[in-house]
């Protein structure tokens, strides 16, 4: 999903996902899969591909309305949804449609793709369960208003259910049994929730929203553990490192890097006057996140001191991605860059020719982004020469 956002009425399968054990966020993704938003449960904004080379178009594919948010893949399938409240399931290798399912209103979040379901919310306020294979419903799950983030996916603490984990702008974050479609429990909080709810180390669930908090919950009932000033409106989604560290960005013009378990800021990273919408993608010693001052920031994952920046000519609200030495992202441009991760050099750059706020999917070979024109692109690659 993109950074959606309308605070206070402004405009803003996995087939073979392992599973997740109650107290940890361990997880096994194939290099040929990105099955949900940021591409894991933490969020990181990593793929397992290798850095690409520059792309060919293989494919593209007229949904007819705006894609704003990212796809999932996973089993040779494309999994997207449009403006239009229709989620098209696509075959990775040509475009071509498998099937649709429509809902009732616009689909800007992230299918996630979960044993043989594909779980995505609309504006229509619903949580829908359809089946993979077929694009029958299963299910859906009605809250009090729109969704606009993805969903993720946690084990129960019994470890017998799958949990399906989403905000809403009913301001609660909801639990539901992914199988039954039931509500488990809620989290209350006191404005709209944009991004994916991410998880962290030992059972509990970060997130934030249009009440300038950042919450951490437990995942067993939903109760309030600690929770982090932001100062500002959190628009987009909140990663997490393999240590538990915590980085996201928000409308005050700054980037946050924090530790849960102590609800603490560990540093405040801000450049210039221009708001994050953005996810951040967090590596081994350093973080990146799109501005709306048309940069892509990277800096250090310890004290969020700026490593480098890189322009481009529109905003950039697309969350980059991670793949190997490289970084992936989107920009209202019409444009892809591929950047190094080490010093922000251009690697690359392919015209799409519409404004992208959508973040890539990244798998092995492939990078598959939607743009505003309404086209999902499959754009085809081969690892770069060293």
């Amino acid at each position: 999903m993109r950074a959606s956002f309308l605070c206070l009425g402004f405009v803003v399968q996995v087939w073979m996902l392992a599973c997740l054990s109650f107290g940890s966020v361990g997880l096994a993704v194939e290099s040929s899969e990105w099955p949900m938003h940021r591409g894991n449960p933490k969020l990181s904004g990593v793929s397992a591909s290798p850095a690409p080379g520059l792309p060919k178009q293989a494919w593209s594919f007229k949904a007819g309305k705006a894609v704003k948010g990212g796809a999932a893949i996973a089993a040779g399938r494309v999994y997207v949804g449009d403006e239009d409240g229709v989620l098209h399931a696509l075959e990775l290798s040509t475009g071509k449609s498998v099937w649709s399912f429509k809902t009732e209103g616009a689909i800007e979040a992230t299918p996630l793709l979960r044993g043989t379901r594909v779980i995505v919310g609309s504006s229509d306020g619903k949580l829908y369960s359809i089946d993979a294979e077929s694009g029958m419903l299963g299910w859906a799950y009605e809250t009090g208003d729109k969704i606009l983030g993805g969903a993720n996916v946690a084990r129960s603490p019994e470890n017998d259910a799958d949990w399906i984990l989403v905000g809403s702008y009913d301001s609660n974050l909801h639990c539901i049994n992914a199988s039954s479609g039931k509500a488990v429990w809620r989290a209350e909080t006191d404005n709209y929730i944009n991004g994916t709810p991410a998880l962290l180390p030992g059972g509990e669930v970060i997130f934030g929203g249009c009440d300038a908090q950042l919450r951490i919950v437990s995942l067993v009932d939903g109760r309030l553990l600690r929770q982090i000033e932001a100062d500002a409106y959190v628009a987009s989604s909140v990663a997490v490192a393999d240590d538990g560290k915590a980085y996201v960005g928000h409308y005050g013009n700054v980037v946050m890097g924090m530790d849960p378990k102590e609800a603490k800021v560990l540093w405040r990273y801000r450049d210039r006057n221009f708001p994050y919408l953005s996810s951040a993608a967090v590596g081994k010693d350093r973080v990146l996140i799109g501005g709306n001052d048309k940069r892509l920031h990277c800096m250090n994952r310890e004290d969020g001191a700026p490593i480098w920046q890189f322009s481009t000519r529109g905003k950039v609200d697309s969350s980059p991605v991670i793949c190997g030495d490289a970084v992936v992202v989107g920009s209202m441009d019409g444009r892809i860059y591929c950047v190094s991760l080490n010093d922000g050099r251009e690697r690359w750059v392919y015209e799409l020719g519409a404004p992208v706020v959508a973040s890539p999917a990244v798998v092995d070979g492939w990078i598959v982004i939607g743009a505003e024109d309404g086209a999902v692109y499959g754009l085809q690659t081969s690892p770069a020469k060293p």
